[in-house]
């Protein structure tokens, strides 16, 4: 039952994503051909790394600092957080990443204190996007706290369906918890 929910989820967020266009693939060892071309940003007003209760906007400074450093583990993934994360890849112009982020806005608040939630400009964090092979948006990467992290693309049919799926793969992926009713 819960690989049929999580395949159904999966085929949802499928198609109702944005196609990126700007992100490549990774090579076989997990890295990028342009390395450290990337200006850092400091983060946007309100959403500094302590905002507790609130999605945080990262740069690629913030992201090897919190999540990974790829720079200096190439070849094997090593979180840097102190919680279980999700990081929303997103771009402004993405129609589907306007209806996800007040989603994550709320979910920020619920989960706060018991998860991260980021968001990457895909515009602005090219390096960030290509590192983890981002094609379309909006891409969800969920980070527990120990073990792989899991990416998923795109949001459900509507807003309602878009929060349970995310409930849902932040109890299970990040928390661990068991799917309620099965």
């Amino acid at each position: 039952m819960k690989k049929i929910v999580l395949s159904i989820a999966s085929v949802s967020f499928l198609l109702f994503s944005c196609n990126s266009g700007s992100a490549s693939s990774l090579n076989e060892n997990g890295d990028t051909s342009e390395k450290g071309k990337l200006s850092v940003e400091t983060a946007a007003a309100g959403h500094s790394s302590g905002a507790a209760g609130k999605t945080v906007k990262l740069t690629k400074q913030d992201f090897l600092e919190k999540v990974m450093n790829y720079e200096k583990n190439q070849t094997e993934w090593v979180y840097e957080g102190d919680k279980p994360a999700l990081i929303d890849f997103y771009a402004d112009w993405c129609g589907p990443c306007k209806i996800a982020a007040p989603i994550l806005e709320e979910l920020a608040k619920e989960y706060e204190g018991k998860i991260h939630i980021y968001k990457v400009d895909t515009q602005k964090e090219g390096e960030l996007a290509s590192v983890f092979g981002i094609q379309s948006i909006p891409a969800f990467l969920f980070i527990p706290q120990d073990g792989k992290p899991t990416m998923s693309n795109g949001i459900a049919q509507t807003p309602e369906e878009t929060k349970a799926m995310f409930r849902q793969m932040i109890d299970e992926i990040l928390l661990g918890q068991k799917p309620q009713g099965i």
